[in-house]
């Protein structure tokens, strides 16, 4: 998938629940240091099933359970990582990762800084967001743009299982805090953007061959997900997929980039992209309002203005509390990109 990561071993197709697993198995393999605490991470492994096994495998002084706790989960991290360990604490689900933010921002956030680097935070937060699981308002949001706002977190959201792995094994070995966003709704493999429906040629790309050893896929590296001429589609996460069918269904000329990390950003793979298309458009499943696609609205003009020949278009979320029984209609699908395609290649 990625030619820059150096991948070893054997391969087998995995969704992104056992690529994240093998990840884990793997990095803890490697480092003694690493742990993994959260809720029902142990014994239970996960409510996704993310830590299954590890806790048999690595014993439960380093993945173990804790209380209904995110500031305590958090909080408790920090501490680990200030002692010399690598924690990385899993958020059950990232609509109950606020209580843990002081934690994030004032601590771990700040720690490097504060002990002019006599101590890191080398923590990575796992969290599952996003929608697809009929979770309604309290399970589904994608609040991804706080965490970009914070000096000293790093953001990061794969789209594949490869990507998945490489990318949580370069956050755990990285200094800094990370936020890992995994998307739900790709969790267990291909989807076609409803469950009630035969599952569509292109959903293939949510299962990946992924090598069963240790690799890495660095953060803050971008991927060209499908070269194009004539507009660049920016995304991440599940909105990936839905790029890929609608410019398969409709035959659009499209650059697709995957951002992959949100912080640290490819600004360079971006503006290559839009300069040779010289149109942009921006797909996220998070709220328009301060979504990051704002952020890469204005880095777009502020790198590639005199190459643009239209407005950037965004397409995402609704400006509302996450609706449970519209959940479909409140992500941005298939109907929503091929029309703001439309308008962008008509300006």
């Amino acid at each position: 998938m990625s030619v820059m990561a150096e991948a070893a071993g054997e391969t087998r197709t995995m969704n992104m629940i056992q690529a994240i697993n093998s990840a884990l198995d793997v990095s803890m393999a490697r480092d003694d240091k690493i742990v993994v605490l959260g809720e029902d991470v142990g014994f239970f492994g996960g409510v996704f099933k993310a830590t299954e096994g590890l806790q048999k495998k690595h014993g439960k002084t380093r993945v173990f359970d804790t209380p209904i706790s995110e500031n305590g989960i958090i909080g408790v991290a920090v501490g680990m990582a200030t002692y010399g360990l690598r924690p990385v604490p899993e958020i059950q689900f990232a609509d109950y990762i606020y209580p843990g933010l002081d934690q994030l921002v004032s601590e771990a956030a700040r720690l490097r800084y504060r002990s002019a680097a006599e101590y890191t935070a080398p923590i990575t937060v796992r969290t599952p967001f996003g929608g697809g699981i009929f979770g309604g308002q309290t399970h589904s949001q994608s609040p991804e743009a706080l965490f970009t706002h914070v000096s000293g977190v790093k953001t990061v959201i794969p789209s594949n299982p490869y990507d998945a792995k490489g990318l949580l094994i370069a956050a755990i070995e990285d200094n800094d805090p990370v936020i890992f966003f995994e998307p739900k709704r790709i969790y267990n493999g291909p989807f076609d953007g409803h469950y009630d429906r035969p599952v569509s040629p292109w959903s293939k790309f949510a299962e990946n061959e992924v090598p069963e050893g240790y690799y890495k896929v660095p953060l803050g590296k971008a991927r060209v997900v499908r070269e194009g001429n004539d507009v660049t589609i920016l995304c991440y996460g599940t909105m990936v997929h839905v790029a890929q069918g609608v410019v398969a269904d409709t035959g659009a000329d499209a650059e697709i980039i995957d951002l992959r990390t949100l912080v640290p950003l490819d600004m360079e793979t971006i503006a290559a992209s839009v300069k040779k298309t010289g149109r942009c458009l921006v797909l996220h499943e998070a709220t328009k309002t301060s979504g990051f696609g704002a952020e890469l609205s204005a880095l777009v003009q502020e790198h590639c203005f005199h190459s643009l020949e239209a407005p950037v278009q965004r397409v995402t979320g609704w400006d509302t509390p996450y609706p449970h029984s519209l959940e479909w209609a409140y992500f941005p699908g298939p109907v929503r990109l091929t029309e703001a395609l439309k308008r962008v290649m008509q300006d």
